[in-house]
C-alpha cells in the first residue's frame, strides 16, 4: 500500500547528468530551470498521454526513469518549455485554438515539437554518449 501512495505524490525529478549535459548542448542553454514532476495528477488530466507540459514544467503520467529512457520524448517536451513556453509563443489558450482548429497531431507546437526531437535526436544520442564515455 505504501508504494502505492508514493507513486501518487507528484514528486520533482532530477535529470541524470549526461542527460543534463546532453539537453545544454541541443538547446544551448541551461535546463535546470525546468521542473520534471512525476506521477502528477495533472498528467493524469490529459487522457492518452505521457506528459504535458507548461511554463518551466514537464508533467509526467509515471516515472522520470521511463521518461528519461525515451530520448525522442525528452527533446520534444524539453522544447515545448524552453522554445515555446519560454518565449511565450505557447500558451493554453494558443494550444486549446490550434487543437481546435487542425486536430492534436496537426497542432502546429505539436508538429513544431516532433519536427524538432527528429532533427535533433542523432546528436543527442551523441551527447548522451559523450556524456558517459569514461573521461581518460
Amino acid at each position: 500500500m505504501r508504494n502505492i501512495l508514493a507513486r501518487t505524490v507528484r514528486r520533482r525529478a532530477v535529470p541524470p547528468v549526461a542527460v543534463r549535459g546532453a539537453l545544454h548542448a541541443i538547446f544551448g542553454q541551461d535546463v535546470d530551470s525546468v521542473r520534471v514532476v512525476e506521477y502528477s495528477w495533472y498528467a493524469r488530466l490529459h487522457p492518452g498521454m505521457v506528459a504535458t507540459t507548461r511554463y518551466r514544467r514537464v508533467y509526467l503520467r509515471g516515472s522520470a526513469g521511463r521518461f528519461y529512457a525515451s530520448p525522442e520524448l525528452v527533446l520534444h517536451e524539453y522544447f515545448h518549455v524552453l522554445r515555446q513556453w519560454e518565449t511565450r509563443t505557447l500558451t493554453r489558450g494558443r494550444y486549446l485554438l490550434e487543437s481546435l482548429r487542425h486536430g492534436y497531431r496537426q497542432n502546429r507546437f505539436e508538429v513544431e515539437a516532433r519536427a524538432f526531437a527528429a532533427e535533433k535526436l542523432p546528436r543527442y544520442a551523441l551527447e548522451l554518449a559523450r556524456a558517459s564515455m569514461p573521461v581518460p
